[in-house]
């Protein structure tokens, strides 16, 4: 099993920049796809954000992402990263890593562990 902790979140105003952390514990990260999801709002569903593969090679976005967030992975550290420039208020969510041993979890049915999420709110 894995543990996975997300940081990094907080308060930024529109255009700023944040790096959401996802660090892992108890497997290590090299074995497992990672993705990033968002939930907007208590009640509705999780979207995807952006995923990589294990070894770091494959990255996937969302199109609402695309060209202004940036995953990567160091598995040195066994911790993900998303790089989030850019920020726009409909980007304002609870951001939440999850693990996916044998696909990259671009839908949330193919994860395999979730952390508990990090709050990025986004001012205009």
């Amino acid at each position: 099993q894995v543990q996975l902790v997300e940081s990094g979140g907080g308060s930024v105003q529109a255009g700023g920049s944040l790096r959401l952390s996802c660090a892992a514990s108890g497997r290590t990260l090299s074995n497992y796809a990672v993705g990033w999801f968002r939930r907007r709002a208590p009640g509705r569903g999780r979207e995807f954000v952006a995923a990589i593969g294990w070894s770091g090679d494959t990255t996937y976005y969302a199109d609402s992402v695309k060209g202004r967030f940036t995953i990567s992975r160091d598995n040195a550290k066994n911790t993900v990263y998303l790089q989030m420039n850019s920020l726009k208020p409909e980007d304002t969510a609870v951001y939440s890593c999850a693990a996916g041993r044998d696909l990259v979890p671009t839908t949330p049915g193919a994860a395999n562990y979730w952390g508990q999420g990090t709050q990025v709110t986004v001012s205009s």
